[in-house]
């Protein structure tokens, strides 16, 4: 078989393949450090702004995420958090609802319910994306997902449940509860 001369040839060039990147979802038992987003400071409905590391060590943190403020299915969860949030204290939690709504808009939904904690505005889904919470009807709706953290940082509930949204409170208390107890 000839050849072209190499200087003919067309040059060889290295194609450089981009990492293969496995998405991620948080899960029961791992830590919050395994995900970089963790770290990351998000905006507060009270204003300023907070980063879930800063809790790491000092006290659990339940976070529910919530598909779209003033909603009915919202509203009722938002409010069955905030009916129950003396429980929540006393367990020594620090309670936390995200959506990807404006921080202004959170501050009004927060205001209208009377919320005692912080909603946070998780811009562009973000956090959400880097948990892995999956979209719910036919990928139409941010899913509905609660998590429970413990004082190391380690996930102890992962609860995923569109309709059943007053059942979100219940199992983060549960978790809660028994993570006390162990």
């Amino acid at each position: 078989m000839l050849r072209a001369p190499a200087a003919t040839r067309p040059a060889f060039r290295s194609v450089q393949r981009k990492p293969f990147v496995v998405k991620a979802e948080l899960k029961v038992g791992q830590k919050l450090e395994e995900f970089p987003d963790y770290y990351r400071v998000i905006k507060s409905s009270q204003g300023g702004s907070v980063s879930l590391s800063s809790y790491k060590g000092k006290q659990p943190v339940v976070l529910f995420f919530y598909p779209k403020a003033a909603t009915p299915g919202c509203t009722k969860e938002a409010c069955r958090f905030r009916d129950e949030y003396s429980r929540f204290v006393s367990a020594g939690a620090a309670v936390f609802g995200i959506s990807s709504d404006s921080p202004e808009d959170n501050a009004a939904f927060a205001k209208a319910n009377n919320l005692p904690y912080p909603l946070l505005t998780d811009q562009n889904a973000l956090l959400r994306k880097a948990f892995g919470i999956k979209a719910d009807l036919l990928g139409l709706l941010p899913g509905r997902q609660t998590y429970v953290v413990d004082v190391g940082g380690r996930c102890v509930l992962s609860f995923n449940d569109q309709f059943g949204v007053e059942a979100h409170v219940d199992e983060a208390l549960k978790a809660l509860k028994a993570n006390a107890a162990a």
